[in-house]
């Protein structure tokens, strides 16, 4: 299983890195987890735009989701082979009418759901798609927001992705035992202190240690934030590898 971060700045794109999205993938098949902001572009660097096998968005906050606007009028207006036949978007109630509304004009209501097959999740659902088992949790966000956890059913092999939240039991118990877990870190601790909205470096170190990952791989980092002060926070909790994500970057799992 191949991870590859094609955008991992918070809240909005920084001069490095658009926001959040990652391609996961093993066997041929490419899951994308989030499309936030400037990431269709960031995609392209690594495959191909119509080589996608499904979506799975954690929440609707923009610098989540916002691109897929984009990646529908590459779908829905495609000149070459006509229009492309829906594609699963896995995703929290009301994704459908959230991302038709931040379009703002498409053909019809329903003309999102032509090219993409809207599917809703809830805590706790699994789902299978290609060569991986998804599992969504419910975490801790002011909006509907899921961390998933990834497993390539054939190898075992396991990444969770934290999406946005706070400190999390659901996650701790999400992320049991992951070979990669993918945690956003956007605070600094000391510094911003908001109860059930985001987690600081300390805070990512420490739910790896209660879910006793293998690696830890920060994300989700604004740009009114220094990567490496969250890095060495995390690092004073956590003894196993940790890693800050970049764009472009490659993970193994």
């Amino acid at each position: 299983m191949k991870l590859t971060v094609l955008g991992c700045s918070g809240s909005f794109p920084s001069t490095e890195s658009a926001c959040s999205s990652y391609l996961v993938e093993a066997d041929g098949f490419q899951l994308l987890l989030d499309l936030g902001n400037g990431a269709l572009g960031e995609l392209q660097r690594h495959t191909g735009l119509y080589d996608l096998d499904a979506i799975a968005l954690s929440h609707l906050h923009s610098d989540h989701c916002v691109d897929m606007c984009a990646y529908f009028v590459a779908r829905y207006y495609r000149l070459d082979g006509g229009r492309c036949s829906p594609m699963p978007v896995y995703g929290p109630q009301g994704t459908e009418q959230r991302l038709t509304t931040a379009y703002g004009d498409t053909p019809s209501d329903s003309s999102m759901s032509e090219v993409f097959d809207f599917r809703t999740v809830a805590s706790g659902h699994v789902f299978d798609a290609g060569p991986f088992r998804v599992t969504a949790a419910l975490v801790d966000h002011p909006v509907e927001a899921y961390a998933y956890r990834v497993e390539h059913r054939a190898t075992g092999r396991t990444l969770t992705y934290s999406g946005d939240t706070g400190p999390s039991e659901a996650l701790d118990e999400l992320a049991s035992g992951s070979h990669l877990f993918l945690c956003e870190a956007s605070f600094t601790d000391g510094k911003e202190h908001i109860p059930g909205l985001h987690l600081n470096g300390r805070e990512a170190g420490e739910a790896a240690v209660r879910a006793g990952v293998e690696r830890l791989l920060l994300t989700h980092i604004p740009p009114w934030t220094d990567p490496q002060i969250n890095a060495r926070d995390a690092k004073g909790v956590f003894r196993g590898p940790v890693e800050i994500a970049r764009v472009g970057a490659v993970h193994e799992v």
